[in-house]
């Protein structure tokens, strides 16, 4: 069975993260498959919202740490890269529905997401510096945007997950809902969205982002510069090697 599953229904169509045993870590392939399921949703006049989802105990634990060790992302046309620019300027509502832990990129992809609900088992993490890499996806940019500048530096700089009640308190999270029924709602509102005339959501979705897309898509450049070099560095290296020998990172040399 394909790690990622869509499906496309009432106008409404649903990309699931289906790779639970890995705990949804998404590999270039997975990537991929994201990016063509947007762009072929951008383009299909029948459609008219998209979901994101993982599982009810998982959304996602972030990148493949073996690919990325092994196999870093190279140059602005590698899959995970037009994964993020794609869902940042994605013009029809996207909703996510988010269970369970969402680390890294399952968070900072959020903040391209219109409507956002989270079981209230979700936990979110942005762990880069711990990590011996920078922000991603724009986050250096739209998290203390969101969040205020400390609330931002506390989540990015010492990485720590931070529950569905804080993430609703800042801002991120439209609604905290039982992990059960978490997927259920986020169809719900996807249906209440898909029976509006299309022309008045894409023209009220750019209105809300104009004079941010730019900047936004600025930042994942330059983020995506930085994140590539710093993926090659010493402290990187340490920080994958030493969560693949499930030990404790020594930073002290690097």
């Amino acid at each position: 069975m394909s790690d990622i599953l869509t499906h496309t229904e009432g106008g409404v169509t649903t990309i699931t993260l289906n790779r639970v045993a890995r705990k949804n870590s998404i590999t270039s392939a997975m990537y991929g498959a994201m990016a063509d399921a947007l762009a072929s949703a951008k383009d299909d006049a029948a459609v008219r919202v998209v979901v994101l989802q993982g599982d009810d105990a998982i959304f996602s634990a972030g990148n493949d740490i073996d690919e990325f060790l092994n196999a870093p992302p190279a140059g602005a046309d590698s899959p995970v890269f037009r994964f993020l620019r794609g869902i940042a300027e994605f013009p029809k509502p996207l909703i996510a529905a988010v269970c369970g832990p969402a680390v890294g990129v399952g968070t900072t992809l959020l903040f391209h997401c219109d409507l956002v609900f989270a079981g209230d088992n979700a936990a979110f993490s942005m762990p880069f510096v711990n990590l011996g890499l920078c922000p991603e996806a724009a986050s250096s940019l739209l998290v203390p945007q969101m969040f205020g500048y400390h609330r931002a530096a506390e989540a990015l700089l010492l990485g720590e997950p931070f529950m569905a009640e804080a993430a609703l308190e800042a801002g991120l999270v439209n609604r905290v809902l039982p992990p059960t029924e978490t997927r259920g709602y986020a169809q719900a509102q996807a249906k209440k969205l898909a029976s509006k005339p299309l022309s008045s959501l894409i023209e009220t979705k750019r209105l809300m982002k104009k004079g941010i897309t730019g900047a936004v898509m600025q930042q994942m450049q330059e983020e995506g510069a930085s994140f590539g070099r710093m993926l090659r560095e010493p402290a990187a290296r340490e920080a994958f090697t030493a969560f693949l020998e499930k030990r404790k990172p020594d930073f002290s040399k690097v």
